[in-house]
């Protein structure tokens, strides 16, 4: 069960390892095109496809008819890779039950955009954790767990590819165990994983377009965090305000921290300088490096201060 194709690294996993996925359970197509005209089926379903696998597309999960066909499969076990909240009527289906891959360390990042969120944090670390579904969001019993090492420089891509094969792995050591145990391998409760945390417990809930508007009143390192974290989707935005009164939206990809003080200027002031361009922040100048202006490519700052004119007098909010 999984629809991006974040989810299809593990189903290929399955697949070539020799284990028999009997059916496939995915999203419905989404419309696409200016006028939503054209469906674009799902990364999951394209693979199945391909590979000649069943595959079903429920609009609600509790449907009479989808869970009469998925009864009709016989499924020993299911995995759900960034799929949907099920009801307990689909995850207490299988004789084996049914266990999630993460890509965060939980009970740490529990929700919809747990890579995101672990960049945006300045996490040095994150991983994978295989859990048995229950009631609740990612809150059910851990099965295994790996981590990975977040870079300084690593953006959300960077992130999603690595623990999009650490994923897989992962999947495939959980499988194992699962059926050596007969469907019931050490797993430890979450409760007891979130009494010995120090610090804060973190979520990771759905990105919106305002979740993504930058902050310039915040220090350059968590501006810095904030826009890898979003790049390259969703990708973080800003407004530019120009001295001839216009606005334009702004997504910023990549920045560069400097030890620049910003020598009196306001949180979210322009300044150029040798074609390299700089916004102030709460304490110093934080270097624009690759952004885009609505209805533009994205491009190099330099190539956006040669096309603009009066930056050094502009701001961003």
């Amino acid at each position: 069960m999984g629809t991006p194709e974040f989810a299809v690294e593990t189903l290929d996993a399955l697949v070539t390892n020799g284990y028999q996925v009997v059916a496939v359970v995915t999203q419905p197509d989404k419309p696409v095109g200016r006028h939503g005209s054209v469906l674009q089926a799902p990364p999951v379903k394209q693979y199945a496809l391909d590979h000649g696998i069943p595959v079903l597309q429920p609009v609600k999960m509790k449907d009479e008819a989808f869970l009469s066909e998925l009864r009709s499969y016989g499924a020993n076990l299911q995995v759900v890779v960034a799929f949907r909240m099920l009801p307990e009527v689909v995850w207490a289906m299988p004789s084996l039950g049914t266990f999630n891959v993460h890509a965060a360390l939980l009970p740490q990042y529990r929700g919809a955009a747990p890579i995101n969120w672990a960049v945006i944090e300045g996490e040095t670390a994150t991983g994978v954790t295989t859990f048995f579904l229950d009631h609740d969001i990612d809150t059910g019993r851990i099965i295994l767990q790996e981590p990975f090492a977040i870079p300084d420089e690593a953006d959300v891509e960077y992130v999603y590819d690595g623990l999009m094969r650490l994923g897989a792995g992962l999947c495939l050591k959980t499988l194992d165990k699962i059926v050596e145990s007969g469907g019931q391998p050490p797993s430890i409760a979450q409760d007891e994983l979130v009494t010995r945390l120090d610090g804060e417990l973190h979520h990771a809930p759905k990105l919106f377009k305002e979740t993504c508007l930058i902050n310039w009143q915040q220090p350059q390192k968590r501006i810095y965090d904030f826009v890898r974290g979003l790049s390259p989707y969703p990708g973080a935005w800003t407004t530019l305000h120009t001295p001839d009164g216009k606005q334009a939206v702004l997504k910023i990809y990549k920045t560069a921290k400097t030890s620049r003080p910003a020598d009196g200027l306001q949180p979210g002031e322009l300044v150029v300088e040798r074609r390299q361009l700089y916004v102030a922040t709460a304490d110093g100048l934080l270097q624009l490096v690759e952004l885009q202006l609505a209805g533009k490519k994205r491009m190099t700052a330099d190539s956006f201060v040669n096309g603009m004119k009066g930056l050094d007098a502009s701001r961003v909010e």
